[in-house]
């Protein structure tokens, strides 16, 4: 099993500059290169302070300039956002900037705050659509000169300029989580990051055999690799996941008013973030968090994810959009490469 790091800038107020943000986005990069990790994600979100990044690829650019050897995931562009043609070329500059370590994953999008300001208010629930047109005409374009005569999209005969270093082309994700969107991805030789959110080992268990279905649907096309994205936290007192406990539920509760949509942002932010309610929201319970999520002593975490890897997890990714604070981000993370990895070599 390989290890990542997926992260954005995380912001809840105006006491911690965007600049601080960035050097710190930046310093746990570094960490996760001298640690060994496999990977760095950074996705894609607008308006939001709570993930900022309108761009990954701006992002990945400054970490490709100060790392030798960890890959580089755009996770994720959300394809509605994007036309093909400057999504392929961006994509190809990554790839040529960090000399063949970008890794490209693709989402239908989530968040209707942004598809109403992103794409006139476009329902969300079509950003499928977008997904599967986009993925076949940026190989296309990665190739070289290609007309398009979509739903969507159409252009005249153009190419992806620059051009990818890896050959044939960059490593593309889809972000899955129902059956349809796993069998797409498979079909159409992508690999699948799944997401299992606040539910436990169950959902994991559940979204790898969607995967292995996926596969085995499409028997001609060669096995592509299976990721759980999901939040983790290593401590080392007994008491210390309480801590991190309350700081996941604090940011599943900040993603559902921003995906509820029901009052709009001031200056980015969110002022409405509901308390805890357990009786509604039981499974945002610090109790249940630290059940459900990766959040615990090494031991308990390396018991859990080789139950992972036995499922056929080719790379789990650690989610380190928590509300915590940078130190407490760091510690985890250099706990989980100090104790946890080596356990995986």
């Amino acid at each position: 099993m390989k290890f990542s790091l997926f992260l954005h800038m995380e912001r809840y107020d105006e006491a911690i500059s965007h600049r601080q943000l960035y050097e710190e986005l930046l310093a746990l990069c570094d960490l996760a290169e001298e640690g060994g990790l496999h990977k760095v994600w950074i996705g894609e979100h607008h308006a939001m302070e709570y993930t900022i990044s309108p761009n990954p690829i701006a992002l990945l650019s400054a970490v490709a300039e100060r790392t030798k050897r960890i890959r580089l995931g755009a996770g994720t562009f959300i394809a509605p956002f994007w036309h093909p043609i400057r999504m392929a070329g961006e994509a190809a500059m990554l790839d040529v900037i960090s000399n063949g370590r970008a890794e490209i994953g693709l989402a239908r999008g989530a968040y209707q705050f942004e598809f109403d300001r992103m794409l006139n208010g476009v329902s969300a629930n079509d950003g499928g659509k977008y997904l599967r047109e986009m993925v076949p005409v940026i190989r296309k374009l990665w190739e070289g000169d290609y007309a398009h005569d979509g739903e969507i999209w159409q252009f005249p005969v153009s190419t992806s300029v620059p051009k990818p270093v890896q050959s044939p082309t960059p490593p593309i994700w889809i972000a899955a989580r129902d059956p349809d969107s796993h069998k797409f991805a498979v079909a159409n030789g992508c690999s699948v990051m799944a997401t299992p959110l606040f539910k436990g080992d169950d959902e994991v268990k559940d979204l790898a055999r969607k995967f292995d279905e996926a596969c085995a649907a499409s028997p001609d096309v060669a096995r592509p690799e299976l990721m759980i994205l999901q939040h983790a936290h290593v401590h080392t007192g007994d008491d210390d996941w309480q801590r991190a406990a309350e700081g996941i539920s604090f940011f599943f509760r900040a993603f559902g008013a921003w995906a509820g949509n029901k009052k709009p942002p001031v200056n980015g932010f969110h002022h409405d973030i509901p308390d805890l309610n357990v009786e509604k929201f039981p499974d945002l319970a610090p109790d249940a968090v630290r059940r459900n999520m990766m959040v615990g002593k090494p031991e308990d975490i390396i018991a859990r994810l080789k139950s992972y890897e036995a499922m056929g997890v080719d790379e789990y990714s650690i989610w380190v959009d928590n509300s915590l604070s940078y130190e407490e981000k760091r510690r985890s993370i250099q706990l989980f490469i100090d104790h946890v990895m080596p356990a995986f070599a």
